[in-house]
């Protein structure tokens, strides 16, 4: 049976808040859970100390019992101190989406037609 350690939604619709569950990962991600080690509210500041709660005691017994954590509570395990930093590699964080990349073409094809007929009577006055 794998076993992680990750979050369950809760709250109404817009108003988000999560509990931190271990649970089977077979499970659905609101379903059936083992044991509820702690809460998270997005909602709250990032400085407030009831964002994140959690009974870090049993997140430890948990992981020696090899279960896994996801990306957003190893993120709060490293903010505790409980977990080393991992270093993260996302090569297109900064890349613009889609639509973005075919807008900035458009332009660039415009700004290119803009200067193609400026361009021709000025070298042939040249000549």
């Amino acid at each position: 049976m794998a076993i992680k350690i990750r979050l369950a939604r809760g709250g109404s619709k817009k108003r988000p808040h999560y509990a931190i569950v271990v649970a089977d990962s077979r499970m659905p991600r609101d379903g059936r859970f083992i044991e509820k080690l702690g809460t998270y509210n997005p909602l709250l500041p990032k400085d407030s100390e009831d964002r994140v709660k959690m009974d870090v005691e049993r997140v430890k017994y948990w992981l020696g019992q090899g279960a896994q954590v996801t990306d957003r509570i190893a993120r709060f395990l490293e903010a505790a101190g409980e977990m080393e930093k991992q270093e993260r590699s996302n090569p297109k964080k900064g890349t613009p989406g889609k639509a973005a990349q075919e807008r900035a073409a458009e332009k660039a094809e415009k700004a290119a037609a803009a200067e193609a007929p400026a361009e021709a009577p000025a070298e042939e006055t040249a000549e």
